[in-house]
């Protein structure tokens, strides 16, 4: 393990295969029981929402819930849901749709008033969230309660493998119960979460070290640029999260195809670190090697965040990760290197996490901006 530098989100990084070994364990018998069989038959269509790091959560879930249940799935954001939703697709059938809002803090304004107005036209509502007594947790039907361990604070990293982790407990349990494959596929499911610690355990020395080498070299980028698609794409949402909240520098997620349409016109290439996140056997990966060839063609900074890096060209700097199987799973570790890499540059650029909340940003300290606004129930 490379102990020349560290950062409070790096260790945050390196504690995630102990905290996913012990979340299992307790997450697993709460998901079981979180919504009764026939609540889980009656579903007809799922929407999953949050803000900031939980909204990639959902957005990350999304697919296992689609793969796994087979019933339609959306992800919203929390102010389209209260705002802007359309009233006649909230409680269109009893129970309908299940509304899952994710909030570790669950005081966040948003989240509880969407909570509070799909329960009013109808939806049934479950929270996930590490406080009870919070308004996501006084206004949700049900309750999937997260206990994390505490932890020095950084930004959101244990957190949100938590709250994706408890998203994907209850998409293997709703395909279970309703027959969409056997008990023993679904334990064979859950048995590879505590399997992936394991790896992610074993790779992680190398991991580090490999992310620390990149960030000295890209410490003096401009901007940085995230490219996924499909559930690798919740990944490259996740990292372009962490620089604004590690290092305050310019930052965007955009998926595979469309980097090619928009974002090789930026100037500067050979100052705009640039990261691709793709599986081996992603159905993008044929576009993803394309890219990755027309990014080193110009000369950008390369970085690919694969679990097969021999099934790509050449030329990027590789963070591999464990292979998964279900392969749906592969989110819970496509996002450490990308903390890892995250603090480290914001070390070496002398940062403070979320800019201290002083200055211009003193407006935001303890969550005041997200907590303390006005709750409209339309």
């Amino acid at each position: 393990m490379n102990e020349r530098l560290d950062s409070a989100m790096c260790r945050q990084a390196r504690s995630l295969p102990e905290l996913l070994r012990q979340q299992y364990e307790d997450l697993e018998p709460k998901t079981r029981l979180a919504l009764t069989t026939p609540e889980i038959f009656s579903v007809q269509r799922i929407v999953l929402t949050g803000c900031g790091d939980s909204l990639a959560a959902g957005m990350a879930a999304k697919y296992a819930f689609e793969a796994w249940t087979g019933i339609p799935t959306e992800v919203v954001s929390a102010i389209e849901l209260s705002r802007f939703y359309p009233q006649a697709q909230l409680g269109f059938a009893p129970h309908n749709p299940l509304v899952i809002a994710v909030s570790n803090s669950g005081g966040v304004s948003r989240v509880g008033e969407a909570v509070q107005r799909c329960a009013k036209h109808g939806a049934l509502t479950l929270g996930v969230t590490g406080n009870p007594g919070s308004l996501l947790g006084q206004s949700a039907h049900k309750l999937v309660q997260l206990d994390i361990p505490p932890f020095e604070s950084a930004p959101g990293t244990r957190s949100y493998l938590v709250s994706l982790l408890a998203l994907l407990l209850l998409a293997i349990r709703f395909g279970e119960v309703r027959g969409r494959y056997t008990m023993d596929t679904a334990m064979s499911y859950r048995l590879a979460i505590p399997a992936l610690a394991q790896a992610l355990s074993d790779a992680m020395p190398a991991l580090d070290d490999a992310c620390l080498d990149l960030a000295r070299k890209w410490k003096d980028c401009v901007a940085y640029d995230f490219v996924g698609a499909g559930p690798d794409y919740t990944s490259a949402w996740f990292g372009h999260a962490k620089v604004f909240e590690a290092m305050g520098k310019p930052a965007m997620h955009i998926n595979t195809e469309e980097w090619l349409h928009l974002n090789f016109f930026q100037r500067d290439v050979e100052r705009i670190g640039t990261v691709v996140v793709c599986g081996g056997n992603s159905p993008a990966r044929s576009r993803a090697c394309e890219l990755l060839g027309y990014a080193a063609q110009m000369g950008r900074p390369l970085a690919l965040v694969t679990d097969q890096p021999d099934a790509f060209p050449k030329g990027a700097a590789v963070l591999p990760v464990p292979q998964v199987q279900p392969e749906l799973l592969a989110p819970l570790v496509q996002f450490v290197p990308l903390c890892l890499l995250t603090g480290y540059l914001g070390e070496l650029l002398g940062e403070v996490d979320g800019r201290g909340c002083t200055g211009p940003w003193a407006f935001c300290q303890g969550g005041t901006a997200i907590k303390n606004s006005e709750i409209i129930v339309l």
